[in-house]
């Protein structure tokens, strides 16, 4: 069994509750990625694979623990502050397989007593003895793959799901879970603000304490982008995606769960440590096909992926002890425009003298300058900077100017 931090009677969660302040340290993460799926969303362009086959779970577990292993000895010293099991559909796998990876992260690294430990779940795939055994092996944080709640817009996007099966799943992971969050897709063909104000009402009166927001994307590659490419797709324009985020924003913060990033909410005090690192640009390592990491070596920071095709992965790792495609060094100016990329999704903004430290230089005050003359990043101090509301909008001409 795990030696993970195990879950205490009547662990549930119950609607903003309150939280302790979470630490600005960005803390080292893991992330696992399980890659199948049940079915491939029209709109999903992640590393995810349909298999009409049973999926050989043990074999996949002894792959996990190789590359585990692996990826251990890169980071050698590094304290676990977060997992998470993300996808694909981790909630495919059997509580056992959760079990062992989880076991073997924790021999392998040392876990902090308080790591949040999340797992990433479809409500047609929930199973209350299920959820159950995975809180059992460790999981303290489930993220539920919700994206609408009516059903007319749940077949539109391809989930497998209806709306009260998505209810129950989200009742049932309250009951179990200390800790919840579910995803929302919006800027939906036809939705209006006032459809999407009142949706996002009834998400929050089922949130917990977390919930992720999301506009609508067509990523290349998708169905959904061929369909917009032959005209048969139409999306909100430029003005009414704007609108949409505004509502968003407005409301969550009225209701307690004020954004923390560009597209999550939280409770103060429940934000995604895991997601944190990420932006905060912390170390973690990536296990499993198509992971990322970011490694810190005697020489700097390490661009780490691994094989995106799971069988391929899969063979690799029994050759060779991992499926690592890709180890990059990068160089200062690569890291200080990560850190810039990363950081300014958050509302806390970054911290301008890391960004020295890796650049040895200064911000460009005459772009700087114009950017806060139009509104679009402001100071906290004199060494933190942030995108603005507006500047969230356009976030990838800011970093641009910036940079």
């Amino acid at each position: 069994m795990t030696v993970l931090v195990k879950p205490a009677p009547g662990g549930g969660a119950s609607i903003l509750r309150a939280f302790a302040p979470v630490s600005r340290e960005p803390g080292f993460g893991v992330y696992v990625h399980w890659p199948f799926c049940a079915a491939k969303c029209p709109y999903c362009d992640f590393n995810s694979h349909v298999r009409h086959h049973a999926i050989d779970q043990d074999r996949y577990v002894a792959a996990f623990v190789r590359e585990i292993g692996e990826m251990a000895k890169r980071s050698a010293g590094q304290r676990v502050t977060s997992i998470f099991l993300g996808g694909g559909t981790p909630s495919l796998m059997r509580p056992e397989t959760v079990d062992a990876i989880l076991s073997e992260i924790a021999r392998r690294w040392t876990v902090d007593g308080e790591a949040e430990i999340t797992m990433e779940a479809n409500p047609s795939s929930v199973e209350a003895d299920r959820f159950r055994g995975y809180r059992a092996a460790g999981v303290n944080r489930v993220s539920l793959g919700v994206q609408a709640l009516n059903d007319r817009d749940l077949k539109f996007l391809g989930r497998l799901h209806n709306v009260d099966q998505a209810r129950q799943a989200i009742g049932l992971a309250r009951a179990i879970f200390p800790r919840l969050s579910f995803d929302l897709i919006y800027a939906r063909p036809g939705q209006t603000v006032e459809a999407w104000e009142a949706e996002l009402d009834e998400a929050i009166d089922l949130a917990a304490d977390h919930l992720s927001l999301y506009q609508l994307t067509i990523e290349e590659g998708t169905p959904f982008h061929a369909l917009r490419k032959a005209g048969k797709l139409p999306v909100p324009d430029g003005e009414l995606s704007a609108a949409l985020y505004e509502a968003t924003q407005i409301l969550t913060a009225a209701r307690g769960l004020p954004a923390y990033e560009i597209s999550n909410h939280a409770v103060p005090g429940a934000e995604s440590r895991h997601n944190l690192t990420y932006w905060r640009y912390g170390p973690y390592a990536g296990v499993g096909p198509g992971a990322h990491g970011r490694l810190m070596g005697p020489d700097g920071r390490h661009a780490i992926a691994t094989e995106r095709h799971p069988e391929t992965w899969l063979k690799m790792v029994e050759d060779w002890d991992c499926g690592i495609v890709t180890d990059d060094l990068l160089a200062p100016s690569e890291e200080a425009d990560e850190l810039l990329l990363m950081g300014l999704r958050l509302t806390e903004g970054i911290d301008l003298s890391r960004w020295r430290r890796l650049t040895g230089r200064d911000i460009d005050p005459v772009r700087e300058a114009d950017l806060r003359a139009h509104g679009m990043v402001e100071r906290l101090g004199p060494d933190r900077i942030r995108a603005t509301p507006a500047g969230m909008l356009v976030l990838d001409a800011v970093v641009a100017d910036l940079c």
